[in-house]
């Protein structure tokens, strides 16, 4: 059997690709090696999509789930361990469940932010823990956080949550910061914002999330703030290993069309995967709607 369409991810933009192709009579297929809504399934409460004032990422990616598999989109889940997208006809091959033969390939799978690496850090996530200021910065109004990362995303997440929180703290590894020098000079006019530089956390404590420990690289002073939101902006990690080689990337990420075609025939990719400025749910499912309609 050939499937018109398999989508590889089952995050927001792989679950609405889904969506559009099933409800389009397209024998569509979803490969997911974890679980089904990816990063947004683990977001406590979402209250910027569009037309919902208030869900959990949860329930609304299992949602999204639920509508798919109503129109006929069928689940498999395993890892992918070889991808061939030559020729008209593509194929994937899985871990457990054999091989998969598709007219079209939609590449969802994601950015996976990274991580600090530090025990507890993957518990806290939801309870304290934040890998997206814009997400859940609302959350922590009138509290105190803290921000770590030296780029342009740091800089611009901690003169956003200025606007909400009573104090923050942004932490960056070195002296100087890798963002822009205009975002620098403007972070440095909100008198709540406190630099903790030369430093990194080494330890998170409570459940939720208390207060951090923090080292001076230049010193080996130990310092611990209490905070009420640790936001972690130390970039992301496109998943893109599988196609790395045969697919045009810009700065890891895939480059497509507004059409979402890359450059093979056939390829598409949607979400985070995604060379683009914005990453969120919302834009996420725009991409798979888009895919799924160009096929």
């Amino acid at each position: 059997m050939i499937y018109d369409v398999i989508i590889i991810g089952g995050g927001p933009a792989g679950l609405t690709a889904a969506l559009y192709a099933a409800r389009a009579g397209k024998k569509t297929l979803i490969v997911e090696n974890y679980a089904i809504g990816g990063q947004a399934s683990l977001t406590q409460e979402i209250e910027n999509y569009s037309g919902i004032k208030k869900i959990s990422g949860f329930e609304l990616t299992e949602n999204m789930r639920s509508q798919a598999e109503g129109f006929g989109a069928e689940f498999i889940y395993d890892n992918i361990v070889e991808i061939s997208l030559k020729g008209q006809v593509k194929n994937i091959k899985t871990e457990y469940s054999g091989e998969f033969n598709s007219y079209n390939i939609i590449l969802a799978m994601g950015a996976k932010a990274r991580r600090l690496g530090l025990e507890r850090e993957k518990q806290l996530i939801g309870n304290g823990v934040s890998y997206c200021a814009t997400c859940d910065g609302n959350f922590f109004k009138d509290k105190t956080v803290a921000i770590v990362g030296g780029g342009d995303t740091a800089l611009t997440d901690a003169i956003y949550l200025e606007k909400l929180a009573k104090k923050i703290y942004i932490i960056h590894r070195r002296d100087e910061y890798r963002g822009s020098i205009r975002l620098v000079e403007q972070m440095r006019e909100y008198p709540k914002i406190e630099e903790v530089l030369d430093s990194v956390v080494t330890k998170l404590n409570g459940m939720p999330l208390e207060s951090i420990e923090v080292l001076n690289k230049k010193t080996q002073e130990k310092r611990e703030i209490a905070v009420d939101g640790l936001f972690i902006a130390i970039g992301q990690e496109p998943q893109t290993h599988l196609v790395k080689d045969v697919i045009t990337l810009k700065d890891g990420y895939i480059l497509t069309d507004e059409s979402m075609r890359t450059n093979i025939p056939g390829v598409y990719a949607a979400g985070d995967i995604r060379y683009k400025p914005l990453r969120q749910i919302l834009t996420a499912t725009a991409d798979g709607a888009i895919a799924a309609s160009n096929l």
